[in-house]
């Protein structure tokens, strides 16, 4: 069964924290012990696992996105946002998070970011959840 996150970005380039809605879908589904899949079906955007303690860490990944691939660079995407498809690329659409005592095995500091980069959007994240018994 794969469940679906909505998630409605408010900014062109935005770092949701989705921990919570993610471990939610835990919850609900009853799962003890296994491995949760989670994928972006969205080329302009990715996900990622960092820092959630301190915000300043989001910051400064998203400022050095910039620094990389910036907002008005020489691209040939007619649609005007390929530096948003190259972050997405960069980041990824798709990540892992092992499941324990009906918990998210996530580090003490870690947290999951939707990664937006041409927002605002109405998006989603499809989670599938692979029960061990």
């Amino acid at each position: 069964m794969i469940k679906e996150i909505p998630i409605k970005s408010m900014a062109k380039t935005e770092f949701i924290d989705i921990t919570d809605h993610v471990q939610n879908a835990i919850n609900e589904l009853n799962i003890k012990k296994g491995v949760c899949y989670l994928f972006v079906p969205h080329t302009t955007a990715g996900i990622t696992i960092n820092e959630g303690a301190d915000p300043s860490v989001k910051k400064d990944i998203e400022e050095q996105l910039v620094k990389l691939v910036p907002f008005d660079g020489s691209y040939h995407h007619s649609e005007g946002n390929s530096p948003a498809h190259i972050k997405a690329s960069l980041l990824g659409f798709s990540t892992f998070i092992l499941i324990e005592e009906g918990r998210l095995l996530l580090g003490t500091w870690q947290s999951i970011y939707f990664c937006e980069f041409d927002g605002p959007r109405n998006r989603r994240v499809s989670l599938k959840v692979i029960r061990e018994e």
